[in-house]
């Protein structure tokens, strides 16, 4: 499996292309902030052709690009119905803070021509890859990862801002829920195996295992005493 990523945007939230090979079709996980540019070359530089557009969930720093992306090259965004309306309100998925220091309160984004919405336990086949859709509400209410195997025998997960390196993704923002979170954790992260990559929202890949032994936030999954989320992403 070819795999491309870079971070955009002043959030420097992951954008990821996934194909079988260069010369193919592909799919764009999480164009951000100023994506079209990089994600324009990655598909030059490997000659893809893009099908899709994923969206591990609604907030801007991952869909700031969608529709120059989407309807650049005719293809739909696929993203989880409880996420749609941040596609064409991003307002909705941002704090006052948030709001005030990045757009001064305005930001107008539109939805690409074709949204195709995503359920949980979905098989997508698209660009000859086979890709899992888990429901993890917590960061937001439609927040998801995708899951997928290689050829070669190995296993990944795109996790969003559900999990990252060394922490999980905030939960304070408006459609966030920390006891969601919690069961998303137990029930869609920690039951993956071990050796499987993790192609996370922001911040360097990692595996589940390295989490499992490693990670606060999985270490002390059920303890009253679990430490706090640091400020990731928005």
């Amino acid at each position: 499996m070819l795999v491309i990523g870079f971070p955009t945007g002043a959030l420097q939230a992951n954008c990821f292309v996934l194909a079988t090979g260069a010369g193919g079709p592909c799919v764009v996980v999480d164009p951000g902030q100023d994506a079209v540019e990089p994600v324009t070359e990655a598909l030059r530089e490997h000659r893809l052709s893009p099908v899709a557009v994923l969206l591990t969930h609604g907030h801007f720093d991952h869909t700031f690009s969608v529709a120059p992306v989407c309807d650049g090259n005719d293809v739909p965004a696929w993203i989880h119905p409880d996420d749609r309306e941040m596609l064409s309100d991003p307002l909705k998925g941002m704090s006052a803070q948030s709001r005030a220091a990045f757009f001064g309160g305005k930001l107008e984004m539109r939805e690409p021509r074709e949204v195709r919405e995503l359920a949980d336990g979905a098989e997508l086949d698209l660009a000859g890859l086979r890709l899992t859709v888990d429901h993890t509400p917590g960061h937001t209410g439609g927040s998801v990862m995708f899951r997928a195997g290689t050829e070669e025998g190995g296993r990944l997960v795109l996790s969003g801002d559900t999990l990252f390196a060394g922490s999980i993704g905030r939960t304070d923002l408006p459609g966030g829920d920390h006891r969601e979170m919690l069961t998303s954790l137990r029930t869609k992260v920690l039951t993956l195996a071990d050796d499987t990559v993790v192609l996370p929202g922001h911040g360097p890949t990692t595996t589940i295992g390295r989490e499992r032994v490693s990670n606060p936030f999985l270490l002390e999954l059920g303890s009253p005493g679990a430490p706090d989320a640091p400020h990731r992403g928005l």
